[in-house]
């Protein structure tokens, strides 16, 4: 109890300590939070003690074990831990350095209570929570009792210990003199960096020195203690390989940090400089609270946040839409739960408005920009806040101006705000574009629009050069927005965006409203004025300064008097000329409300001095007291210009420029950076938004192109002088260290050493692997030991001979690749392997695997052998391969023999999908296990890829060339054949030009037959293959032997043609030629020249090469040949002309003189031949020339001449030189004439005699007009006949041709219902009765017979089917005789054309019955009777109707009945009678003989007139 109560005692009395000191001294502290880490915050403070030896205390645990605990330092030790520099400016912090033994004590405390913390300045945070360290756990010393024995054991085995040390030592003494040793070097040099604020850099160094140099960095000078802080800074070093990486960057970061190297031999030490960034132009950025990392309490889990699906670098235009989107995975899933999503422009959060949308769908975070602004670009943050920490992601967007309506003028401003806003005043500001246009920006024109309305008012009518302009004449009370356009020489640009809505009032009841308005906000407030009451005139204005002078205006601006009664006051401006007493009062006609006032119109280089007074309704105050001198100028000069550019290669489309700053600069707006390939004089921005920082990452470049850059600052004067152009440089991506190796295996163990084997990083850095090291570990069971270094000279293969191990002991081994920019991280480390001698009898693993040639649909994949064949030597492989997120199961084979190469190509791939794969050796005994898997290799062509083509230059040289645009520093191209590097220079000539490689072939021949493809080194894998194959070379062989011994080509070989007179021209043509070209003519090897037999000529503008013979003779049989000589290049080409086709040759030629001579007089230019027109009148043509008024024409008919008054001689016709005899034309005449008649008479209404009817029309064409028909031309130059033979043949043809018009001009068969049945007929222009026309039903031919009949009515064709039936459906072929094969007319007599021509055909026998059958009064019966008065009258009328009809008699339309006077009779069912007794003039009247049946009703009508004979005479 004592011993506890003295312990307790103790920790009391160290804690009353610790307040006492606490408040005497206070140590600044640094807060760091990991966006990936929890980091618990705990306090630590120095404690007080009174004496200088270090105090231990003992204390019992529950477990009853002592430990002991160190005392910190005396108060004495007590020293600041600022680093100061001559102008007390903290520029760094002094590390305290603890004496506690650090074999006791590990770790250092860092605390704060979260509680305590308050709301300050980041900066003053981070100085503050910088060094307190965090002690987690304190060691805990045990102690043990040991018997003496024991006790004197170890001190006997520690005293040999030592001893053996000591010898140990004086050996390596011994082998390594001092003359071996040399002071620290650095190697490669840690480089400086600029990065954004968030990200992780580290600062890699490579040094060099013996004994081993030991490694510390320093910020600022100040030692970095990287064990105290983890969260902050890891310090490595490995192989000589030193770096320091520093997390989560923040702006205090930026410093100076050196790296010192010591050893005994000295010391180095070497300096980079990292600035840290971040986007900030008129706001800090926003609020975006820290959140505490780890174990979420309220849910009881730790959130875990992925950000999947980045958006990349993008790129918009103005007017555009764009989107950006993640896919955030927060695990784990809590229901109802979801995580805070903020996107931030420059480190800004951005609120939603109508130009900015957000969505988050509970997988997916959007972020749209609608009509994209050059306000929009920047860089912009996706920020994921959960209860357990936060995530971020960033990508830049850069905004490209709208193309302009106008060439030359400039682009739009950018950027418009409203500033200082009063009553009737405000200061609108604006930034200068990326872009001036065709010539300088003249100024700048200010618009306004009234919120509410769509009337935009020019504000200035002089453009005005600053990039801020006062506004005044407003309304006070109205909300308005603003809009600007720059002017140049060419034009005026597009307006900017508008700006933010700004209210035209007092700002402090601007203030008032912000407080708590008591509406929502309309846009307009409307004021009333106060009553006025007792006037009291308003003291003058104070405080009169001029707050802006410029050459266009100057800005007034003083305080509103404190005596103003109780009401609004106003003010007037006065303006004096220095140098006089007179003062001028600016605003006469219009006092102003607001404090602020902009005069215009002042004389440049001119002083003033200003004052103001207030005015109400009760008078004017006194004048304020005037300004001091203003001498109207611009004050704000332009920016200096920016210092040198440095450009630096980061991507493939990327390239990081750094300027210096501008020294002499005021109201920095910003730096635009300009590019502009090299060769060209074309600058183009990189930014379209100005940035204020000194680097800048210009994206969008095209690889492999070289760029110069320049950068101007500017400030509201406008633009500096651009700075001097960079250096060029070419778009490559920037060497950094590799990737990890992959596939760590065992090939081969014995008892006391094992072979491993890896495969080399996928990504090399952009530098070639200079090497790797390898680590090991021993496992046994569960329990893993540390790593060690394997080889501390880095091997340059990828498999690696492990000895000096134990025999049945497990190991575990990892790998790191190194290029000259640093060492990789660890490759995932191999499986726990044995180390005991190999008894199998297959082949180990392959190892080395990589791949080649990556395309859309195949890869190369390229091996080494295993380093354990087994029994019997490796005789072949197989390849295996399977989709990367295939299961295990689902591995394939590639093909099914075993490849004896060590390489293959993989084919039949789909685009953009992984693929994995793997490799087995075979050999006697069987297959062995497999090789690491390699993968996922993504199927896809990169982006610029080009492949190796073969070349032949003109002096026949075959050569296979290579070209890459992605080569970076260092890049080499290494070219094998069957994929071994060639190292045998006497097949192939290897030349390389800059991005350009080319492989000429010494002498070409089949021992070149095979694969030859070529690697780009530092490159992403860039390669290609070209594949020689017999038939390939064969063909090369024969290009290259065409360009050294090269052969004029030909368009065409030689030819012959017969000209007028029978002359002969013999020509060819070449393809090209020069004008050094020289033409031979040879006949039977005999050189012939220019004379009175042969004309030459070439014309070699057109390559036709011509010789010309008036006539060929029995001598000029043989060969004719054209030989050119075109420098080193012939070529020539023959004809040959002899046995019958030379004498057929030469009959043509005389045969063409004597028709040059037959047409110096009339002659046939057209012979007579015969044509058949659309009307199918047969026409006999022929064509005459070279005729005059004098030459006779002569027809003849079977040498019968055919004068002109004959029937024949009508029918010739002359016209242009065309003769023509129509053989029809007289019939067509006749019945011309007889139709005009028939037609006439027809109109006058009399009935034609049948003498008058015309007979059948003659044929156009008959075999009367057969004969031979001849054609004279005579004059006293010549003749000439032509001959047609119209018999047999010739006749037939004609018949042919007029058989085939007739046919072709038939229409579709049409379908017609009559009484009887159905017609199909089908019209011609004119029907032949020697034609034949045939009908088909269901394609059998239509016998004719009493029921089914066909025939022609005129040019009518038909086919009549009585009473059809339903047999009678079907398809119809009318086939009309053309002179060849026939043309056929098709009808589907079924379905509705059958039902409606059947069901009219029936509508139509039943009427023709009714017709045939019904009731009429056939005959008998007179028109008129006149009769005798007493005399009787008889008429009997003859009837017919089936059935027998009913009939009547009537007078005058009244029904007789038989009596003694009227006696009527119907008889035989035929006859009816009438008989009237001793008529007399009663009698006379109109009667009817009416007949009716159930088909109709019909009247005979006459009139019968009685008369007296007497009363006749007596009249």
């Amino acid at each position: 109890m004592s011993a506890s109560l003295q312990v307790s005692q103790k920790l009391q009395h160290q804690r009353q300590e610790q307040q006492q000191q606490q408040q005497q001294h206070h140590y600044e502290s640094s807060c760091y939070l990991s966006s990936k880490s929890s980091v618990s915050k705990q306090s630590f403070t120095t404690v007080k003690t009174s004496t200088t030896r270090r105090q231990k205390t003992t204390v019992k645990t529950e477990k009853g074990q002592e430990v002991l605990k160190l005392s910190p330092l005396p108060k004495r030790a007590k020293r600041t831990y600022l680093a100061m520099e001559k102008d007390k400016e903290v520029i760094g912090y002094v590390v305290p350095v603890f004496r506690a033994s650090h074999d006791v004590v590990r770790g250092l405390i860092e605390a704060q209570d979260e509680t305590d913390t308050t709301e300050e300045g980041i900066n003053y945070v981070a100085m503050r929570n910088l060094f307190v360290r965090e002690a987690k756990e304190v060691m805990e010393v045990k102690v043990e009792k040991k018997t003496r024995t024991t006790h004197i054991r170890e001190s006997a085995e520690r005293i040999e210990l030592n001893k053996t040390m000591e010898e140990w030592s004086e050996f390596r003494k011994k082998m390594n003199p001092d003359s071996l040793t040399h002071p620290p070097e650095f190697i490669v040099k840690p480089r400086g960096q600029t990065i954004w604020e968030g990200n992780t850099l580290k600062l890699h160094c490579t040094v060099a020195g013996w004994p081993k140099p030991r490694v510390v960095w320093y910020k600022n000078n100040v030692l970095i203690d990287a064990k105290a802080h983890p969260e902050k800074y890891t310090a490595e070093s490995n192989y000589n390989m030193h770096s320091l990486e520093i997390k989560n960057c923040d702006f205090i970061d930026t410093a100076q940090y050196r790296a010192s190297a010591l050893n005994i031999k000295g010391e180095a030490s070497s300096v980079a400089t990292v600035v840290v960034k971040r986007f900030q132009e008129f706001e800090e950025a926003g609020p975006l609270p820290l959140k505490p990392h780890g174990f979420c309490s309220e849910h009881g889990v730790t959130f875990e946040t992925t950000i999947l699906d980045k958006f990349e670098v993008a790129f918009g235009a103005e007017g555009e839409t764009l989107s950006l989107g993640c896919t955030v995975i927060v695990y784990p899933n809590v229901k109802n739960y979801q995580p805070e999503v903020i996107w931030c422009r420059n480190s800004v959060p951005l609120k939603p408005s109508k130009w900015v949308h957000t969505h988050w769908s509970g997988e997916r975070a959007t972020l749209t920009l609608v009509h994209l602004n050059k306000e929009d670009e920047g860089l912009y943050t996706l920020r994921v806040n959960t209860k357990s920490g936060f995530d971020t992601y960033s990508a830049y967007v850069f905004v490209r101006d709208a193309e302009v309506e106008v060439e030359g003028v400039p682009v739009a401003p950018l950027d418009v705000r409203c500033h200082d806003a009063n009553k009737d005043y405000v200061v609108v500001t604006w930034k200068q574009p990326a872009v001036e246009g065709s010539s300088q920006i003249l100024g700048y024109y200010i618009d306004r629009c009234e919120v509410g309305t769509h009337h935009w008012a020019q504000c200035n009518d002089v453009p005005v050069k600053y990039a801020r302009f006062p506004v005044t004449g407003l309304v006070e009370g109205r909300s308005y927005v603003f809009r600007v356009r720059a002017l140049n020489k060419a034009g005026v640009s597009r307006a900017s965006r508008v700006s933010e809505a700004v209210v035209a009032m007092d700002p402090s009841d601007r203030a008032r409203l912000r407080a708590g308005p008591s509406a929502p906000w309309t846009g307009i407030i409307k004021f009333t004025e106060e009553d006025s009451t007792v006037g009291v005139v308003p003291g003058d204005p104070s405080d009169v300064v001029v707050t802006e002078a410029t050459k266009s205006y100057v800005v007034l601006a003083w305080k509103p008097p404190v005596q103003r009664g109780h009401e609004g006051v106003m003010y007037y401006i006065e303006k004096c000329i220095s140098g006089t007493d007179t003062w001028q009062r600016v605003n006469t006609g219009m006092p102003v409300k607001s404090p602020r006032f902009a005069l215009f119109d002042l004389a440049e280089d001119r002083s003033y001095s200003f004052r103001v007074r207030c005015c109400n309704s009760a008078g004017v105050s006194e004048a304020s007291v005037a300004t001091e001198e203003i001498t109207v100028g611009d004050k704000l000069d332009l920016p200096s210009t920016p210092g040198n550019l440095v450009a630096i290669r980061n991507t493939d489309t990327s390239v990081v420029v750094i300027w210096g700053a501008s020294k002499e600069v005021k109201q920095l707006v910003g730096y635009y950076i300009e590019c502009s390939e090299v060769g060209t004089d074309v600058w183009m921005p990189c930014n379209n938004k100005p940035v204020k920082q000194t680097r800048f990452v210009c994206h969008g470049l095209t690889t492999g192109v070289n760029y110069v850059f320049r950068v101007k600052a500017v400030n509201a004067a406008g633009y500096s002088l651009s700075s001097t152009d960079s250096d060029a440089v070419v778009v490559q991506a920037a060497i950094s260290v590799p990737g990890k190796p992959t596939g760590v295996t065992l090939l081969e163990a014995l008892k006391d050493y094992m072979v491993l084997g890896w495969s080399a990083p996928a990504k090399d850095g952009g530098a070639d692997i200079r090497g790797y090291f390898v680590d090991y570990r021993t496992v046994k069971g569960d329990v893993v030991g540390k790593w060690h270094e394997m080889n501390h000279q880095a091997v340059t293969t990828t498999s690696y001979k492990a000895e000096d191990l134990k025999e049945n002991v497990f190991y575990q081994f990892q790998v790191r690749a190194m290029n000259m920019a640093g060492v990789s991280e660890t490759s995932l480390h191999s499986a726990a392997l044995e180390c005991k001698e190999w008894t199998i009898t297959v082949p180990g693993a392959p190892v080395g695997l990589h791949v080649l040639e990556v395309r859309d649909s195949s890869v190369v994949l390229l091996w080494k052998p295993p380093a354990f064949n087994g029994r019997t030597p490796v005789s072949g492989y197989y390849v295996d391969v399977k989709e990367a997120s295939a299961g295990s199961g689902c591995w394939k084979a590639v093909h099914e023999k075993a490849n004896r190469t060590q390489y293959i190509k993989v084919k039949g791939l789909k685009p953009g999908t992984a693929y994995v794969f793997r490799v087995r050796a075979q050999n006697l005994a069987g297959v062995g296990q497999t090789s690491a898997v390699l993968g996922p290799v993504l199927a896809q062509t990169c982006p610029g890829t080009k492949e190796i083509y073969v070349d032949v230059d003109d002096d026949g040289v075959i050569s296979m060339v290579f070209e890459c645009s992605e080569m970076s520093e260092g890049s080499e191209f290494i070219w094998s054949k069957n994929y071994q590097t060639i190292t045998d220079t006497s097949r192939l000539t290897i030349i390389n030009e800059g991005s350009k490689s080319r492989a000429i072939f010494n002498s070409l021949s089949m021992e070149d037959l095979g694969i030859f493809s070529c690697v780009v080194t530092n490159t992403e894998g860039v390669s290609s293959s070209y594949t020689l194959t017999e038939e390939g070379i064969k063909r090369l062989l024969d290009i290259s032997y065409d360009k050294k011994f090269p052969v004029i080509p030909f368009k065409n070989e030689m030819a012959m043609e017969l000209l007028e007179k029978g002359r002969v021209r013999f020509w060819t043509q070449v393809e090209k030629c020069t004008s050094a070209c020289q033409v031979e003519y040879v006949f039977n090897d005999v050189i012939l020249s220019h004379g009175k037999k042969y004309t030459m000529n070439f014309d070699q503008s057109t390559g036709i090469i011509e010789m010309f013979m008036d006539s060929l003779e029995v001598t000029d049989e043989g060969t004719f040949t054209f030989n050119l000589v075109d420098g080193k290049a012939k070529g020539a080409t023959s004809l040959v002309l002899i046995g019958d086709e030379f004498r057929e040759l030469q009959k043509k030629s005389e045969f063409e003189r004597s028709e040059w001579v037959r047409k110096q007089g009339p002659h046939f230019v057209k012979y007579l031949d015969f044509t058949v027109t659309p009307e199918c009148d047969v026409l006999l043509r022929c064509k005459i020339g070279n005729v005059r008024a004098e030459t006779e024409i002569i027809w003849s008919k079977d040498s019968i001449e055919i004068a002109e008054d004959d029937e024949d001689g009508k029918k010739i016709e002359k016209q242009d030189g065309e003769l023509t005899f129509n053989i029809g034309k007289w019939v067509n005449k006749q019945e011309k004439e007889k139709e005009t008649e028939r037609k006439r008479k027809e109109k006058e209404g009399k009935k034609r005699p049948a003498e008058e009817v015309p007979p059948p029309p003659r044929a156009k064409i008959s075999k009367s007009d057969m004969g031979i028909y001849e054609v004279f031309l005579r004059d006293d130059r010549g003749k000439d006949k032509s001959t047609f033979n119209l018999t047999d043949a010739g006749y037939q043809a004609v018949m042919n041709e007029l058989f085939s018009v007739i046919a072709n001009s038939s229409s579709a068969v049409q379908v017609l219902s009559t009484e009887h049945g159905i017609i199909l007929y089908s019209n011609v222009t004119y029907y032949h009765e020697e034609q034949r026309v045939g009908w088909l039903h269901k394609d059998a031919k239509i016998a004719a017979s009493e029921r089914v009949k066909s025939g022609v009515t005129g040019e009518q064709l038909w086919l009549q089917i009585n009473e059809p039936t339903e047999k009678d459906k079907g398809k119809y072929t009318m086939d009309i005789f053309d002179g060849k094969d026939g043309v056929k007319r098709v009808f589907d007599l079924s379905g509705q054309a059958w039902e409606e021509a059947f069901e009219e055909f029936q509508r139509l026998k039943a009427a023709a019955i009714a017709e045939r059958n019904r009731a009429r009064v056939v005959g008998g019966l007179p028109d008129v009777v006149a009769i005798q008065q007493g005399k009787s009258l008889n008429l009997t009328g003859n009837v017919w109707g089936d059935p027998v009809p009913e009939v009547c008699w009537t007078k005058n339309e009244k029904e007789l009945v038989s009596d003694d006077h009227y006696n009527l009779k119907f008889e035989h069912g035929k006859f009816a009678s009438i008989t009237i007794a001793a008529v007399s003039t009663v009698d006379s009247g109109k009667y009817a003989l009416l007949v009716k049946n159930k088909y109709g009703t019909e009247a005979g009508e006459f009139t019968v007139s009685v008369y007296n004979p007497e009363e006749d005479e007596a009249e």
